[in-house]
């Protein structure tokens, strides 16, 4: 019994041993052919991720709003690179101690590029907003990985989608250690070169928001009158797309685009008011204004207390006189003079893109109009009516024009290389008033900035046209004194305009004073350009 059980452990080790030996043979036959020692190794992989790359919102010359700072990171493998070769690159060194003692890849932020080498790999990542974020408003922000507004909404699957990650990967043996001599795969993003190509011009930008920076809330609007393309659009407050916290509980509501919001606009439609009186042969219309006029029972003051006198239809556009346009009104056709106000623009909607729809304001109805009191208010911008710095800069773009009323608009197209654009629309524009009608508006807009000794909206550097407004609210202050928008419409040059620009100072006051200064200095420093 003793024997056979001997026998059988003695069968048993035989085959242990046979067996061992067929797999040892079969591991040095293998290990002895390259290819297959390199599948082995290739069956495992790490990723070390160094920071995303999204898509871009240019300007019309492909000059980065967003992305327009570049930050550097970089992979380091521990076993490769010393401490010391890191420590001088790296933002937070306490933080790469933390990293690099665990032993295994990481990313870090770097204060400055380095050479790359088998164990360290650089990255020149956009940083996707800046604190000197230019055009907040247009541009927009994000919350929670997604645009929450401006171009960053409209476009968010073209800014934030197909490859925009930036990574290194490198091959592991079985214990998760980096194969150095194995060499790595580089992916760097492209992706900033992709986006969303808007109509502003960055320089024109920077001129409105340093020009603007003294308004409290307000909103400047240039655009091109002849293709309608805005070129620079400006709200104030600001705010910073990087860090919108802030703005969410400050009292003056930075986030707001207030060149969407409708104000009451005050003389600045005096030049509606006149423009149908010209349509309707009342273009030689005089009147003597005494300071006060009654309508049915109502007396309505020119801001003149004593009176302008005499007034011609341009006198009474350079003296903003109240009580000559109110006059006027009486005898326009009232269908026709409404009609006229909405073909221009008033009480519709502008759509500029996704998100960004600026309001109708009040246009009031015929019927409405039809009431003495509504027309006179009407006449001279006061009353229900209400528009939005968009519309008042499209009217003046008519006016600047020929009689021709473009389309305005934001977006140029999408550009998929940084250099060209997509998608891109012609110009739109309709026939408001005859090219003779606003060869005369457009006279009278430059007589009342060189014709009127006070007027503190004349550039230096080239001769411009304009209206001011300073637009009651009803709204009064803490001294009792009446809250005021302050406004300025005109055009560059003069003679042959190029360019719109509007300005609107949120319970500015006087519209010669708050708002005027800033158009002469936003002319002055776009001819400067040139």
């Amino acid at each position: 019994m003793r024997r056979r059980a001997e026998r059988g452990i003695l069968l048993l080790a035989a085959a242990f041993t046979l067996m061992f030996a067929i797999v040892s043979g079969n591991y040095y036959r293998l290990s002895g052919k390259r290819e297959y020692v390199r599948t082995a190794e290739d069956s495992s992989f790490i990723t070390i991720h160094a920071g995303e790359t999204q898509g871009t919102v240019f300007d019309r010359n492909f000059v980065p709003l967003t992305n327009a700072e570049n930050s550097v990171a970089a992979v380091a493998v521990p076993s490769a690179v010393t401490l010391e070769e890191l420590y001088d690159l790296a933002e937070d060194k306490s933080e790469l101690r933390r990293l690099y003692d665990e032993g295994k890849p990481f990313a870090f932020r770097c204060i400055r590029r380095g050479e790359d080498s088998a164990g360290l790999t650089f990255f020149t990542i956009p940083v996707h907003f800046s604190e000197n974020t230019l055009a907040p408003h247009v541009v927009g922000y994000i919350s929670e990985e997604r645009g929450a507004a401006g171009m960053e909404y409209a476009y968010d699957r073209i800014l934030r989608s197909g490859n925009t990650d930036n990574c290194v990967t490198y091959s592991t043996d079985g214990f998760g250690d980096v194969l150095i001599g194995a060499g790595k795969d580089v992916i760097r993003s492209q992706k900033q070169k992709t986006g969303a190509v808007t109509t502003l011009d960055s320089r024109i930008q920077r001129i409105c928001e340093e020009a603007g920076a003294g308004i409290g809330k307000g909103a400047v609007v240039v655009t091109d009158v002849q293709t309608g393309e805005i070129l620079a659009l400006a709200s104030f407050p600001q705010f910073r797309p990087d860090n919108i916290a802030p703005a969410l509980t400050d009292e003056n509501s930075p986030l707001i685009d207030r060149a969407l919001y409708s104000y009451s606009v005050g003389s600045v439609f005096k030049l509606v008011t006149a423009c149908e009186g010209i349509n309707e042969g009342l273009g030689g219309y005089v009147y003597d204004c005494r300071g006060n006029t009654d309508v049915v029972g109502q007396l309505f003051r020119c801001h003149k207390y004593d009176g302008h006198g005499v007034q011609t239809m341009s006198e009474a556009m350079t003296n903003s006189c109240n009580t000559y346009f109110i006059s006027l009104s009486g005898f326009l056709d009232i269908p026709a003079f409404r009609g006229l106000a909405s073909d221009l623009g008033f009480g519709r909607e502008m759509y500029l893109c996704a998100g960004m729809t600026s309001s109708a304001g009040v246009l009031p109805t015929v019927k409405e109009l039809l009431i003495p009191a509504e027309l006179a208010n009407f006449s001279f911008g006061q009353g229900k009516l209400s528009a939005t710095p968009l519309q008042i800069n499209a009217l003046t773009c008519a006016i600047a024009n020929g009689g021709e009323l473009p389309l305005l608009t934001i977006v140029r197209g999408i550009t998929v290389d940084g250099k060209t654009v997509g998608n891109e629309k012609p110009p739109r524009r309709s026939r408001v008033m005859t090219p003779e009608t606003s060869a005369q508006l457009r006279k009278m807009m430059t007589e009342a900035v060189y014709c009127n000794d006070s007027s503190k909206a004349r550039p230096e550097l080239v001769r411009a046209g304009a209206k001011t407004s300073t637009a009651q609210t009803g709204r009064f202050g803490k001294d009792g004194e009446e809250l005021c928008h302050a406004w300025i419409t005109g055009f560059i040059p003069a003679r042959e305009p190029e360019y719109a620009i509007t300005v609107l100072v949120e319970d500015g006051g006087y519209g010669n004073d708050a708002a005027a200064p800033v158009f002469a200095d936003i002319a002055d420093g776009m001819i400067k350009l040139k």
